[in-house]
């Protein structure tokens, strides 16, 4: 080997990889380091997805974004480069409630299935997607809802038909874009959630004009508001829900922030005192007692019927925070209790 082609090798082997660029902009410490631009986090998703990214980037990329705190341009950027590699069916059905489930760890039942399903089974198409999440000792959303007679749909034609047959689908992420959920996965090497879990919440495949969103912890709200308004989203409830997920905590104010402004719509509580989620027994089967009217669970019903009325009031059903309640409160009351019209075997 001569020494000419020696310098070329080692000129090779230095040279910065194509991802690079973006782990140092993130990374160059307190004065140098800068978030990326939207069309700079778009190519670096596009990247990530496409595998074209080394496990150690991918691995310094997350949890940069983690520790500084992911930007709404970051995070608009993102979502646009996931939707891109999600294949829609030809005949994609006009959906009136996009309803997000990604908290991966329910230390709590899910109530606000039961929400979801009561808007369904008076005419509002419902699609809710999500992770599978963990089930030893804790209560995921699919299993709440196959208890509840909803199979999971394998894609999102398939999908698209259920909600035009039963106004509500659940499909989970790694049947529409299985290469953001393989990120998933990557929580027990890194020991922390990542950006993953953010951008997958705005994904809204279906392009629902209503976007209903809940989060754990409440400075996400703003996050995800921005990046609703810069991806066009028209309209969207964001607030603070019951383990990070879409369920409205009755014993407590709920400030829900819109798309129409900067300042909180505080929702009153709904208990006199609040509710120990957290001490709940994870039996599925209680899902389905308070639907049939077997059981007595005040908080539980208060969460349900609270959830629905962010979401009627939110898709325009109703013009108060008062009036949405009694509506929910007034369709909870005549809701087919023994078979439902979204039930695979009504």
């Amino acid at each position: 080997m001569t020494a000419r082609s020696r310098d070329d090798g080692r000129r090779a082997m230095t040279a910065d990889h194509p991802f690079a660029p973006y782990v140092r902009a993130l990374g160059r410490g307190p004065k140098l380091s800068r978030a990326l631009d939207e069309d700079e986090a778009g190519d670096a998703m596009a990247m990530i997805l496409a595998g074209a990214v080394e496990p150690i980037q991918l691995g310094a990329f997350l949890m940069l974004l983690r520790y500084r705190g992911e930007a709404a341009a970051e995070l608009a950027g993102f979502v646009r480069a996931a939707r891109a590699t999600i294949a829609l069916p030809d005949a994609a059905p006009v959906v009136d409630l996009d309803w997000p489930s990604y908290a991966d760890r329910h230390r709590q039942l899910p109530w606000f299935v039961l929400a979801a399903l009561l808007l369904a089974g008076y005419g509002m198409r419902v699609l809710m997607h999500g992770i599978e999440g963990h089930d030893q000792g804790y209560a995921p959303t699919g299993p709440a809802l196959t208890r509840m007679g909803v199979t999971p749909s394998p894609s999102l034609a398939a999908a698209a038909e259920r909600l035009k047959a039963r106004n509500f689908a659940y499909v989970t992420l790694d049947r529409f874009c299985p290469r953001l959920d393989a990120l998933f996965d990557l929580r027990p090497l890194l020991g922390l959630r990542s950006p993953v879990n953010t951008l997958a919440r705005e994904l809204n495949p279906f392009s629902a004009a209503n976007m209903i969103q809940g989060v754990f912890h409440p400075d996400y709200r703003q996050r995800h508001q921005g990046v609703a308004q810069r991806l066009g989203q028209p309209r969207a409830a964001i607030f603070k829900g019951v383990g990070g997920e879409v369920q409205r905590n009755p014993g407590k104010a709920c400030a829900v922030l819109t798309l129409a402004g900067d300042r909180d719509e505080v929702w009153p509580a709904l208990l006199a005192k609040p509710h120990r989620w957290r001490d709940e027994a994870l039996d599925y089967g209680r899902l389905v007692a308070l639907w049939r009217g077997e059981a007595d669970e005040p908080a539980a019903l208060a969460a349900v019927t609270g959830t629905a009325a962010v979401a009627l009031k939110l898709m325009g059903r109703a013009e108060s925070a008062e009036t949405a309640q009694s509506m929910a409160e007034t369709m909870w009351g005549g809701r087919r209790k023994k078979s439902p019209p979204f039930c695979d075997d009504a």
